[in-house]
């Protein structure tokens, strides 16, 4: 028998594999979110869009991007998700493709928002996998750092290398990113969210779905709180520095900074991934993100809101890993992740509107800022509350991973 070399390429169905095919769509889908102030002065400058008509576009894209869970409850355990991927991952290049030719605004917003519905769909598959994987924090951890790596390096790069390109250049690069992605679709089992859970629910266990099904009630109820209150500062955030007397350009530079932090945290939720420590971490950085968001009332001097912006950014993406992580305990189905993930575009739709007209009623940021404390201080009531033994998910874990490294389900 010949000794065979082992393969750098991650086996599929394997959380390294899983952990790689994460990566690399988080990083991708979500690039055309991240890219909307760019996208959005080309668009205005090709079409002569209205702030209402551009707003519009982004709340339909946004808004589609996560509308993508509601058919996503009728096919998510009942197709080959390999064989989904590939089809999602088909149209959002085809939906790049063609938004680059596209000459009317009308059928321009059609595109994007079939374009977005795919992307969304893929995303489903993403948390979804995250939630089966043996270390469910390692992997959230490591959707949203990649997310936030690439948001820093096309902030720094698209405003350059596009500054005189047609937003159809824009649009096509982001078809090439797709393109990229398709070699590592193999990474996954095409099987793995058809498979019937492992462990049965117990038959006197009519307390135990009860309980289960308040602390997922709890559970989402929490995210949507996260998302509507860090959704409703972050987007206000700039206004907030006018209104102290802070310049635009230096309110800009610590934003951009901002990132850094977020990038530092992520990365540590990564590493440590589950921890019995898990409520210990959840509780900081709530406690972060609600100091944080204190720092901001009255009429912060530019040190304090720069710590302000930096503490909120790095405690928002410390949190966000471990909540997800615990919300997926509460189940193995795949619609657990995926009512999840309506949850967080909820909160990131309900958020900026709520802070808007109560910024415009009071005149001030007092009310908008105390709503949103009120709202972490609920969403870490309610991520406590969910909270369960970590040696039960480990006593688990074996039992809810792939039995064959090869298998892709084509």
């Amino acid at each position: 028998m010949t000794n065979r070399i082992p393969s750098a390429r991650p086996k599929a169905g394997t959380d390294r594999g899983i952990y790689t095919f994460i990566a690399v769509f988080s990083a991708v889908l979500y690039t055309v979110l991240l890219i909307a102030p760019v996208v959005g002065g080309k668009l205005v400058q090709q079409f002569g869009l209205t702030p209402t008509e551009l707003g519009s576009l982004f709340s339909l894209e946004l808004g589609s991007f996560s509308l993508a869970t509601v058919p996503a409850y009728l096919w998510l355990r009942r197709v080959n998700i390999v064989k989904a991927t590939y089809v999602f991952t088909a149209v959002v290049i085809a939906g790049n493709l063609v938004s680059g030719f596209m000459t009317s605004f009308p059928v321009l917003v059609a595109v994007r928002v079939v374009t977005a519905l795919a992307a969304g769909s893929i995303t489903v598959v993403l948390l979804t996998l995250s939630g089966k994987t043996s270390n469910p924090s390692r992997a959230f951890g490591i959707f949203v750092v990649f997310q936030l790596i690439m948001g820093a390096i096309i902030l720094s790069v698209f405003p350059i290398v596009f500054a005189n390109a047609p937003v159809s250049a824009i649009y096509w690069t982001l078809a090439g990113l797709a393109v990229c992605c398709l070699p590592f679709v193999r990474l996954i089992d095409g099987q793995a969210l058809r498979k019937a859970p492992a462990a049965a629910v117990p038959a006197a266990g009519e307390r135990l779905r009860t309980l289960h099904a308040g602390k997922f009630v709890t559970g989402l109820a929490a995210v949507l709180l996260f998302y509507i209150g860090l959704s409703g500062v972050w987007s206000f955030m700039a206004q907030i520095a006018g209104a102290s007397g802070i310049g635009l350009s230096a309110a800009s530079l610590v934003l951009a900074l901002a990132t850094v932090p977020g990038i530092i945290s992520s990365l540590v939720a990564t590493l440590l991934g589950d921890s019995p420590y898990r409520r210990t971490f959840l509780l900081a950085g709530y406690l972060g993100l609600g100091a944080s968001i204190a720092l901001l009332f009255g009429t912060p001097g530019l040190l304090q809101f720069a710590i302000a912006a930096m503490v909120f950014k790095f405690a928002w993406t410390f949190i966000l890993p471990y909540l997800l992580s615990s919300l997926s305990d509460l189940g193995d189905g795949g619609h657990v992740m995926n009512t999840t993930n309506l949850m967080i575009g909820s909160g990131f739709a309900i958020g900026p509107i709520l802070s808007g007209v109560l910024i415009q009623s009071s005149g001030g940021f007092t009310s908008m800022l105390a709503v949103a404390v009120t709202a972490v201080v609920l969403s870490l009531i309610g991520a406590m509350t969910i909270q369960t033994k970590r040696q039960k998910r480990a006593a688990l874990a074996p039992a809810t991973q792939p039995t064959r490294a090869d298998a892709t389900g084509m």
